[in-house]
């Protein structure tokens, strides 16, 4: 299979079971809601170390917004509810809860139900206050600049780590670029993340290492500059590879995702992509197998 004259691997992207939740950020203007969601999303790139894998999904206008202000919409990965439960609480008390004018939402309304602001309320010192609307709980937290306004309760649902593809061509440049291109196309499928920096990883791993302490090394068979001395993935003329992950709130997501990523990235030879490939390890990681070919189909 080709698109625009570039090679689609016939394998698959290996992803795994998550538990993930969607919560709504908002504040007095777009400016506050993105410091409040990029602070809270921070260090969220991985589960191996960070604890959850986090990132914008989009921006909300004020009329998709439960109190009419502009806001943004998170997702927040991780391996647990336990793990999950003690993300939110850190990250919304830390980021959210500590940013001028903001507020906190629960952005899914079916699930398991989770702590949003059921624990944070404590911060008002006794002080705090709670409304009810309908089956919804929401507590009033008094703050210097006047009131941290929370919904009790998120829901959290089973979503999927690890989707992925990567992105081999001539140079670092033409990899970049095409790795632009294809996140810019992905951000507008709804249910998805691409936790990594700009939505993009250049430190691709396998599972284990020669390093017993390790979980996780770099995935060697696609490194351009040990071509030479392993057993490469890589043909003589690919100086670079770039990897986009995702995170997804089912699998339909993650194929749209992958599909309009891949198309966009497949600008063909003339801009320097030269392949698309995935990174799986023959099924061992994880039960969700994305095959390439079948969703560009």
């Amino acid at each position: 299979m080709k698109i625009n004259g570039v090679s689609i691997d016939n394998t698959f992207a290996e992803a795994f079971p998550m538990k993930a939740t969607r919560l709504v950020v908002t504040a007095y203007n777009e400016t506050w809601a993105e410091h409040a969601a990029r602070a809270m999303t921070g260090f969220a790139t991985s589960v191996i170390a960070c604890g959850c894998e986090a990132g914008i999904e989009r921006r909300l206008k004020s009329n998709e917004t439960p109190d009419g202000r502009p806001g943004i919409a998170v997702l927040l990965f991780t391996m647990s509810k336990k793990e999950l439960g003690k993300q939110i609480q850190n990250r919304v008390g830390q980021c959210v809860l500590t940013s001028p004018t903001s507020a906190c939402f629960a952005g899914l309304d079916e699930g398991e139900p989770i702590a949003l602001g059921k624990n944070l309320r404590y911060f008002g010192d006794g002080h705090q206050i709670s409304k009810k609307f309908g089956d919804k709980r929401y507590w009033r937290v008094p703050v210097m600049d006047g009131e941290f306004v929370c919904e009790e309760m998120t829901r959290m649902v089973k979503a999927i780590g690890g989707g992925n593809f990567l992105i081999l061509a001539h140079d670092q440049a033409a990899a970049l670029a095409a790795a632009e291109r294809a996140v810019g196309a992905m951000q507008t499928v709804p249910g998805v993340i691409m936790p990594f920096p700009g939505g993009v990883v250049r430190s691709g791993s396998k599972v284990g290492s020669k390093y017993k302490t390790l979980p996780a090394s770099t995935n060697h068979l696609f490194c351009p500059t040990l071509k030479g001395a392993v057993d490469s993935e890589l043909s003589a003329d690919v100086g670079a590879v770039l990897e986009i992950v995702i995170d997804g709130l089912d699998t339909a997501s993650i194929d749209e995702a992958t599909r309009v990523g891949i198309r966009a990235a497949c600008r063909g030879r003339n801009h320097g992509v030269l392949r698309i490939s995935a990174g799986n390890y023959g099924g061992s990681l994880g039960p969700y197998h994305f095959k390439l070919r079948d969703i560009l189909k």
